[in-house]
């Protein structure tokens, strides 16, 4: 690596940079979903089952994305992926017809795994130069971007401003930033000695955070894809707060993740994972049984407090195995965490079609209470 050309800090800084570009980006997306959804005239239904393209793009390039990491770098990787995952952003917001969406979504989504994989090598490889725990901070940053981009998009809702306008506007800072960050990048080097196999099986090490991670990323999934239009159905009709919800969410995901390091330290993985599932459980049921604007806001921002220390957290407990190479451990642990993502959005959908989403919503807090029982099972020795 050449860590030692530069502070620690200079390259703290720019892999925060990378985080929260790369979120702003994500989110930028998630904040025009009610919009896109009304463009093309999209029922829940379908919206659920288009929404399925990104988080399958995401799953099937999962053990590609691993291996990659591990034989070129995490270095050429996020370069890579950043380049790509710029441009489809562009790509979303000229799709004029349901396929067009379909299938830049899921490119959006493998270009944004492989981005995932190598962003949080990066951030673990740092991490251990640090000697101590800083990857809650990183992520905290991507919730900060997350955060940023609800507000603007809100905003630019409020204005009607064109879609594809907004995307392409997103698209190109986001690019420029990520430009000016990848001198920073640690010069990981692969170890070419170590021969794996190209599809991993997730062993019984990490099964109870790969569980852990399906039940967080499922809910986490189900907010950003679904929490607007949520509000726009059944919390408010007024234009101007349908991205309340999804901006308190980002909120407290922002405030807790910026503090999880330090409280992990000092509580331990267990029993803030515990009150990660009782946070996310209680927002929920908020939100379904209070379905008005302050009430459901509130819900909301509980269930961003639950679900924001649980993947980093298990990325960084997954990423420290002595048992593989970080990018091959998270990839492993991600493989079963995305499967949630992956069947999350489509459930909203299917369910909401069928019945309504505030049924859909009272499913996905069972899955916060499952957090919490797997965080008390769970038996960190074995990783």
């Amino acid at each position: 690596m050449e860590e030692t050309q530069r502070s620690l800090p200079a390259i703290r800084l720019r892999i925060s940079l990378f985080f929260f570009f790369y979120g702003f980006t994500f989110a930028s997306w998630a904040s025009r979903i009610p919009t896109i959804q009304q463009n093309l005239h999209l029922s829940e239904t379908q919206l659920g089952a288009v929404l399925l393209a990104m988080p399958v793009g995401s799953f099937i390039t999962l053990p590609f994305s691993g291996y990659l990491t591990s034989k070129v770098g995490s270095r050429k990787v996020v370069i890579f992926a950043a380049f790509i995952y710029s441009f489809l952003l562009t790509g979303i917001g000229l799709s004029s017809t349901v396929l067009q969406l379909t299938i830049c979504l899921f490119l959006f989504g493998s270009a944004g795994n492989m981005m995932n994989i190598a962003i949080n090598t990066q951030a673990l490889a740092l991490e251990r130069l640090y000697q101590k725990v800083i990857i809650s901070s990183f992520h905290g940053m991507w919730s900060v971007a997350g955060l940023v981009a609800a507000s603007f998009g809100t905003y630019l809702i409020g204005k009607a401003f064109p879609v594809n306008n907004h995307l392409l506007l997103v698209s190109g800072i986001s690019l420029g930033s990520f430009i000016l960050c990848m001198p920073y990048l640690l010069h990981d080097q692969p170890k070419q000695q170590e021969k794996r196999p190209f599809f991993l099986k997730p062993g019984k090490a990490f099964m109870g955070l790969g569980f852990i991670a399906f039940c967080s990323m499922i809910c986490q999934g189900a907010m950003f894809d679904w929490s607007g239009v949520y509000f726009k159905k059944v919390v408010t009709d007024n234009p101007a707060y349908i991205g309340i919800g999804y901006t308190a969410f980002m909120v407290s995901m922002t405030f807790v993740r910026f503090i999880t390091d330090w409280l992990t330290q000092r509580v331990g993985f267990k029993k803030i994972i515990t009150w990660c599932g009782i946070a996310t459980t209680a927002g929920l049921l908020i939100a379904v049984f209070l379905p008005y604007l302050v009430p459901a806001t509130l819900g909301l921002l509980l269930v961003g407090m639950g679900v924001s220390p649980a993947v980093p957290l298990v990325f960084s407990a997954a990423g420290n195995s002595k048992k593989l190479p970080a990018p091959v451990a998270i990839a492993a642990v991600s493989s079963i965490g995305f499967i949630g993502l992956l069947i999350g959005p489509p459930i909203i959908g299917f369910v909401a079609g069928l019945t309504s989403l505030k049924i859909s919503f009272l499913i996905l807090s069972f899955f916060g209470l499952a957090i919490s029982v797997l965080a008390v099972l769970y038996k960190g020795e074995e990783t």
